[in-house]
């Protein structure tokens, strides 16, 4: 399987698992989402020029965009922020921030630009039958442990002839992060944007009072964030094995975390494995994003998120042959509601709040295998030099469409 096509398979793949953006009720009431993350990629300074072009593509330090909360990236402390007041579009506002944010005294929040309309979907899938005609598979494992389970893989071939797909076995159903994201048009206001999208700074921090000012926002519409709200730390994940052993991640316990989980994928000969953490097959795409507190404590009593007191988990021996492949891992935070005034305790009667702020927190790391073991400081401790004809970095290009 050439790397182009093993990464458009994989993009196809994680696309399907990708629950949808919903839709906000349309409402007078102004609702403000904050959105905090940060993310690490453990061994990159050992990446040279491949960890540079990555960055680069990436965005890197300097100027960020909406949405990069969202799924695993660069290092760095990232920030959403959507302001919905019902007015369509969405007129201008500003967000009064504490020093600690190192982004001046405010932040702008503007609707997004129009979009350039978009060429016609023929409804086919190029990806799947570039190359002419050809059979791929596709091998799920699951559980964190030194050696395949019985009854693994399950396996998946899609076989292409004549621009035809002929498809044996089936993806499991897997679990998505309850629909509780936001389709960020041009009713909402955002930071990141176009006039203002410096990248936050590390060591930053959201602790402190922030006020919500514009048309269609009440006077009232000012908080306290907390640190239970803040950044949370990097993880340090650190890697031994590998190859022909299994693979052992292991990392500090992340402050605030109320639950971890990790996948992986890679490729080994003709086939696109896949692997989670979870005690059942799960492709784990829909777990990389925000998960409320609730379902988290559920989905650790069922054994698909591993509880915060868990500080390691192995990928079994051999599942990516030579070790080539991408690991991604997640530590949920905390969440918090704000509505002024607060609901009355005890109290039946109406109520109707004059602005509700919801604050969303993760953690994520995204860790190469095959480069050696990584270390906590994310550098490659025994990664022979960069060489971009091993398998991890073919691996990496192809990810990266380079």
């Amino acid at each position: 399987m050439t790397p182009l096509r093993f990464s458009c398979l994989a993009l196809a793949v994680a696309t399907l698992a990708l629950p949808a953006a919903s839709r906000s009720a349309g409402t007078a009431v102004p609702q403000l989402y904050i959105d905090v993350a940060t993310h690490d990629m453990a061994g990159m300074p050992a990446m040279g020029g491949l960890g540079r072009m990555a960055m680069g593509m990436f965005g890197g330090k300097g100027q960020v965009a909406y949405g990069m909360t969202r799924m695993p990236g660069m290092p760095g402390q990232y920030l959403d922020i959507a302001l919905h007041t019902g007015a369509n579009p969405a007129p201008e506002a500003s967000q009064a921030i504490p020093a600690g944010l190192r982004l001046g005294n405010s932040l702008p929040l503007l609707p997004p630009p129009p979009e350039a309309p978009r060429a016609a979907s023929t409804g086919s899938m190029p990806a799947l039958a570039d190359g002419g005609d050809h059979t791929t598979r596709i091998l799920i494992y699951w559980g964190c442990g030194t050696e395949v389970r019985a009854g693994q893989p399950r396996e998946i071939r899609i076989s292409m002839k004549n621009g035809k797909a002929d498809i044996s076995g089936s993806m499991p159903q897997g679990r998505n992060a309850p629909q509780r994201g936001i389709d960020a048009g041009p009713a909402y206001a955002l930071w990141p944007n176009k006039r203002s999208g410096k990248q936050v700074p590390d060591g930053a921090s959201l602790v402190g009072e922030h006020r919500i000012s514009g048309p269609g926002v009440p006077a009232s519409m000012q908080f306290e964030l907390e640190r239970m709200q803040d950044f949370m730390p990097k993880i340090a994940l650190s890697s031994s094995g590998g190859g022909a052993a299994a693979t052992t991640w292991s990392w500090k316990p992340v402050d605030r975390a109320t639950g971890y989980f990790l996948s992986a994928m890679g490729q080994k000969d003709d086939a696109l494995v896949m692997w989670s953490s979870a005690e059942m097959p799960e492709p784990g795409s829909g777990l990389m994003d925000y998960l409320p507190e609730a379902t988290v404590a559920k989905w650790i009593r069922e054994r698909v998120l591993l509880g915060p007191q868990v500080d390691r988990c192995a990928i079994p021996r051999g599942i990516f042959g030579d070790g080539a492949g991408m690991t991604q891992m997640i530590a949920y935070g905390p969440e918090r509601n704000i509505a002024w005034p607060p609901r009355p305790a005890g109290s039946k009667a109406a109520w109707k709040p004059e602005w509700n702020v919801r604050v969303r927190t993760k953690s994520t790391a995204f860790a190469p295998m095959g480069m050696g073991n990584v270390g906590n400081d994310g550098r490659a401790e025994e990664a022979a030099p960069a060489d971009e004809g091993k398998p991890v970095k073919k691996l990496l290009r192809g990810l990266l469409g380079r």
